[in-house]
């Protein structure tokens, strides 16, 4: 599977969306933006560093 390449301004989007919305999930977050939920973990672990 190739790999994707998303746009910095998506990533700290759905960082943010996942970071100001209570209750939300990883899992949740992810599958509404179509990502994997490594790839929204691993953006959410990038970003808090």
């Amino acid at each position: 599977m190739a790999m994707k390449n998303y746009p910095e301004e998506f990533k700290a989007d759905a960082v943010a969306l996942y970071e100001s919305t209570p209750g939300a999930t990883i899992k949740g977050i992810a599958q509404d933006l179509g990502v994997s939920r490594e790839t929204l973990r691993l953006w959410v672990r990038r970003a808090a560093e």
